[in-house]
């Protein structure tokens, strides 16, 4: 797994601080990050791989810094957004497939081996040729974490990935991100995601109000809005 490290990390938009002086060591395969709206926790995990810089501290992934080697890091951590039509650019699915390898420098032949990997694994045979935005929410957020898993970073962070979708939709993705091998780093609302996770981080009023396995984490979470 690789670690990753929070210093003393802090981050200002205009006046308003939205993360201060956090310091986490995430070493864990399967990490749950927590919070109400506007607590902080999407600008934590998009500070891993360099998506935000922080206003002071510094976020190192297996010792590189995310702001200033944003691109190095991003080739091991892929990113996953709550919205899957902002990964979305190729016309059709095998087309936004293959346009995650095209700086890979992978022959065409390779290229299409791993698309159509990506296909069979997230049941979009059917679809390769189809018009990816009218894909259904389930598919398009299916999609977009083959997109990410094609480049095989290492790290896969996903912000809110269900938040979009019915229950039948998100269970879903929550299974696909399960079967990853990779380590996954999810911030969500949705708490039946974090079940089996080895811990789950609670931040709230842009610090780390709870640090802890699912068990713990989850009701202190729960105390701290009620």
């Amino acid at each position: 797994m690789s670690e990753i490290v929070f210093d003393s990390v802090s981050h200002h938009f205009g006046d308003r601080k939205v993360v201060r002086d956090i310091d986490l060591r995430i070493t864990e395969r399967r990490v749950g990050i927590i919070g109400s709206n506007g607590s902080g926790k999407s600008t934590v995990a998009r500070m891993i791989n360099g998506l935000l810089k922080p206003t002071s501290g510094i976020v190192t992934v297996d010792g590189v810094d995310a702001a200033r080697k944003g691109a190095q890091v991003r080739r091991k951590v892929g990113f996953v957004f709550t919205d899957p039509d902002t990964q979305i650019v190729m016309p059709t699915v095998s087309e936004d497939l293959a346009f995650s390898l095209r700086r890979t420098g992978l022959s065409k032949p390779e290229v299409g081996a791993r698309v159509q990997q990506m296909l069979v694994r997230f049941g979009l045979t059917e679809h390769a040729d189809h018009p990816a935005h009218l894909l259904s929410g389930g598919q398009k957020q299916l999609l977009a974490i083959g997109a990410v898993l094609i480049r095989r970073p290492e790290v896969i962070i996903a912000d809110e990935p269900t938040t979009l979708l019915d229950l039948r939709n998100a269970r879903v993705v929550a299974d696909a991100l399960d079967s990853v091998d990779q380590q996954v780093i999810v911030v969500t609302h949705q708490l039946s995601l974090l079940e089996g996770f080895d811990r789950v981080i609670v931040i709230d009023d842009g610090a780390v109000a709870f640090d802890g396995t699912p068990a713990d984490a989850v009701p202190a979470y729960r105390n701290s809005v009620e």
